[in-house]
């Protein structure tokens, strides 16, 4: 089956989502544009809209809402309430699906494949299964004709971002766009993700309490991914859990997002609820590696300067740091605006003690009320072009801050951060992240 990207495809896919998503809110931006319109019944109409839809819509729909100014901050705030489930396929496309990936005795590769999905996302769903070595399986299935459907969402992102930048260019959009295209045609390659996968398990072995699936290579193509399953419960179920529970848990999801982070430069783009589950031991499963972030060593770099910038008030370091994160051409006051978010994202980091992520709000607003100020200070003092790499930096800082949140989680984040970067230099990290990667097959 070739289900490379159409023009059919596309031209179906346009049908479904110009009428509804991103067209909606373009055409609900034009409102607001010539004074017409009520912003906040729209973005709550857009979130209805694409609640409907699976497909990298969704996924775009999320990233955008954590980017400061990406979109109005009402389409914003109702972006950043979607959730990523869908309605499954049903078991005759599930078997024709698979018949395409593994050919008419697919299932005779299998001891067992269970004929409804066990979960749906955006882009696929997983149906449960069991090896001939008895081994319980994960079988990721992508849904049909997603690269047509991944060219005509950024089609529509495109008419959003032009339309939005008619009357707000505080924020240039176009290495947004790129980087959201880039890692949504990755995630399409599930030969890719199982790479991913592997230099996960390079870079977190000795991790303590953090378990990764096994991928299964005979039973995976390019759009199927078979992996061993991994028993354990939802995060939101540990909500009521002890203190002392709850802070576990939060302590190794840290470690296992921001140890890669800081001593490979690699980084989990998609924090999502339902990318990780806990163990009746507390451990941790990390789930679902299609979106993965490799960033330069001079990066990471910016990243550390930075935080140390704030810590001990170097003026000079900090612009060092923003410009090799990639921000060109700031004046003092957009620096000075940039300080405003950063601290934001450093904060807890900053702070010496035990406590909560954030002293207030809830994990759908964290960061927003912030985020907004920037924003409409930045809108003031002319166009700032969002360098690509902060992007998913961004996303994965929220979102796991929000998670952080959920849980109530209470700790020392300085003293986890600083473990995290004792002894830092680019030439390290550059040197342990071109063998992990050559390992995984990514260099």
């Amino acid at each position: 089956m070739d289900e490379a990207n159409t023009f059919g495809g596309r031209l179906a896919r346009y049908a479904r989502v110009g009428s509804t998503g991103v067209g909606l809110a373009a055409r609900f931006a034009g409102a607001r544009l010539t004074g017409g319109g009520d912003a906040a019944t729209a973005a709550a109409q857009l979130r209805v809209a694409l609640g409907g839809l699976k497909g990298p819509v969704m996924k775009i729909a999320q990233i955008l809402s954590t980017v400061p100014g990406a979109v109005p901050e009402e389409f914003a705030t109702e972006l950043s309430q979607l959730q990523s489930d869908a309605p499954a396929m049903g078991w005759p496309f599930v078997r024709r699906r698979m018949k395409a990936e593994l050919g008419p005795e697919w299932e005779a590769k299998y001891a067992t494949f269970e004929h409804t999905a066990a979960a749906a996302a955006s882009l696929g769903q997983v149906h449960r299964a069991t090896a001939h070595d008895g081994r319980a399986l994960a079988a990721k299935l992508q849904y049909p004709d997603m690269a047509s459907a991944v060219e005509a969402d950024l089609g529509q992102l495109d008419v959003l971002f032009g339309v939005y930048r008619q009357f707000d260019k505080s924020i240039d959009t176009a290495l947004i766009r790129g980087e959201v295209a880039n890692r949504l045609r990755e995630e399409l390659d599930y030969i890719r993700e199982a790479k991913h996968l592997r230099l996960y398990r390079a870079m977190l072995t000795g991790t303590a309490n953090v378990h990764l699936p096994e991928v299964l290579p005979e039973l995976s193509t390019t759009r199927l991914l078979t992996m061993t399953w991994l028993n354990g419960k939802p995060l939101l179920s540990f909500k009521e859990a002890s203190q002392d529970d709850r802070n576990r848990i939060a302590e190794t999801l840290f470690r296992a997002w921001y140890w890669p982070l800081h001593h490979y430069g690699v980084i989990h783009g998609d924090p999502h609820l339902g990318n990780y589950a806990v163990r009746d031991d507390l451990g941790i499963n990390l789930l679902d590696f299609g979106c993965v972030r490799v960033f330069p060593p001079r990066f990471i770099g910016g990243v550390v300067d930075l935080f140390r910038a704030i810590q001990t008030k170097d003026d000079a370091l900090a612009v060092d740091a923003f410009e090799r994160w990639g921000f060109t051409g700031l004046s003092r006051e957009i620096i000075d605006t940039l300080m405003i978010w950063a601290t934001f994202l450093y904060g807890p980091l900053l702070d010496d003690r035990v406590r909560r992520i954030d002293d207030g709000g809830s994990p759908v607003d964290y960061g927003r009320q912030t985020a907004q100020k920037v924003h409409r200070r930045l809108k003031e003092l002319g166009t700032v072009t969002i360098p690509s790499e902060f992007v998913f930096m961004d996303r994965a800082a929220i979102g796991l801050g929000g998670v952080f949140m959920h849980l109530r989680a209470e700790l020392n984040w300085h003293r986890l951060f600083g473990e995290m970067i004792a002894g830092f230099t680019e030439d390290g990290l550059a040197a342990r992240q071109g063998a992990a990667l050559a390992q995984a097959g990514l260099a």
